[in-house]
């Protein structure tokens, strides 16, 4: 269970993760934001950046991941908990399982492709040699907001685009 001090931290890292939301959607690309943190410190965060780095897998969580492994030289980082603005896909859930995450905290559920619990709940598979806990529904408002928003916009422009054409 956790107490208040433990919900006050997860809202401060969940609006770093915000930070690194807006960082990718100034990019351009899905506005989504995680950081990983060990014991109480922020080990690294990144950004959905696959349209720019021409990489299917350069997802926030995994970006994240990479680099928070990078610096501590290893693999795995067990008690890490990783921050993530939208519910992770499967393809991050198997990355997060790798390498060992003790805590997942996501803010916006995922309807099409959320792999904790909207379409799958891949962490409850017995399979799974870790477990990971799970906390769900942080600042989902603003997480929610900055997606819908850059997919508002997008649809905008694109109907700019066909009345042009």
């Amino acid at each position: 269970m956790l107490g208040q001090n433990d919900c006050k931290d997860d809202e401060r890292w969940m609006q770093e993760a915000l930070r690194y939301a807006r960082q990718a959607y100034d990019c351009g690309e899905v506005p989504v934001g995680a950081v990983l943190v060990l014991d109480g410190e922020m080990l690294a965060g990144g950004f959905n950046q696959p349209i720019e780095s021409h990489d299917p897998t350069a997802h926030a969580e995994i970006v994240a991941l990479r680099l928070a492994c990078e610096k501590v030289n290893n693999y795995r980082i067990p008690g890490a908990t990783l921050y993530v603005t939208l519910e992770p896909c499967a393809m991050c859930v198997g990355a997060m399982v790798h390498g060992r995450v003790s805590r997942l905290v996501y803010g916006a559920r995922e309807p099409k492709a959320g792999a904790v619990s909207s379409q799958a709940n891949l962490l409850d598979q017995h399979p799974f040699n870790w477990s990971i806990d799970v906390q769900g529904g942080v600042l989902q408002e603003e997480c929610s907001a900055i997606i819908s928003d850059f997919f508002r916009e997008r649809r905008l422009a694109k109907k700019k685009t066909d009345r042009n054409i």
